[in-house]
């Protein structure tokens, strides 16, 4: 066998990453979501912190807005997306004819992960700059506890949403199968208003939410004013979700057309 021919996992998963992302630039319904949505729902989070005292619970319009605009992304350019990606490929038999190639089961979800991901990525990246610049934001004092929030949340919703698809039928219904989680990390997570204004115990409830450790640490890596303790709770809270994830993956992924 020539050299040219010899593939690596990195290769495989490259090319269909750049075969997804020129499917998913034909669709307009998901460039729609992925691009525009994350964009749009600060502005909303920004109205709700003008009715709260952010003073007394020690925080700023930027503390709120800055994690809440990462959140968004997370769920409408990754997770949301995603499940869409996933119920659609695996309808149209495609999950199942690349399964008789070379690619292996998780190369096959990493790659067909990789475009939503990396929109993921920059809109966080994106969202986190014009927050930083409108609202005047200090560069942030613990930057790599925020990078860390970041890129757990994008292998999270990544995994959480290969689960979703297991349970979807359509990629019709990924429109109200992806609900549950979006709404709670909405109302839950510190998105919508932040966690302090809720009683101590639902504020403690919703601390184990998905989400709520990604902006946990994306707020406390901007502000600096995370403890030891907080932080390490907040990442082992993050990791075990994604070790959930990526179990249920293992356990329930369907890759043939749901009968």
């Amino acid at each position: 066998m020539s050299s040219s021919t010899v593939t690596t996992p990195a290769s495989r998963m490259a090319a269909l990453a750049r075969a997804e992302l020129t499917l998913f630039g034909r669709n307009r319904g998901a460039l729609v979501a992925a691009l525009f949505v994350p964009l749009v729902l600060p502005f909303s989070v920004y109205s709700v912190t003008r009715d709260l005292d952010l003073d007394e619970m020690g925080l700023t319009p930027g503390a709120v807005i800055l994690p809440a605009a990462v959140g968004f992304a997370l769920l409408f350019a990754v997770y949301t997306a995603l499940v869409a990606v996933f119920t659609s490929r695996r309808e149209e038999l495609v999950l199942k004819r690349l399964r008789t190639g070379e690619l292996r089961d998780p190369e096959i979800l990493a790659g067909s992960a990789l475009p939503a991901v990396a929109t993921g990525l920059g809109q966080s990246l994106l969202l986190v700059t014009g927050c930083a610049v409108l609202l005047d934001m200090p560069a942030p004092r613990a930057p790599h506890l925020a990078v860390l929030g970041l890129l757990l949340g994008l292998v999270m919703c990544a995994a959480l949403a290969a689960v979703t698809s297991a349970f979807t039928r359509t990629t019709e219904t990924a429109q109200v199968t992806t609900l549950p989680l979006v709404l709670v990390s909405m109302l839950g997570s510190g998105m919508t208003f932040p966690l302090e204004v809720l009683p101590d115990t639902a504020a403690s409830v919703c601390e184990l939410l998905p989400l709520t450790p990604v902006m946990t640490l994306v707020r406390g890596g901007w502000t600096g004013e995370l403890s030891l303790g907080e932080a390490t709770g907040a990442l082992v809270t993050a990791l075990a979700w994604t070790a959930i994830g990526v179990f249920a993956v293992r356990r329930w992924f369907r890759w043939e057309p749901r009968r």
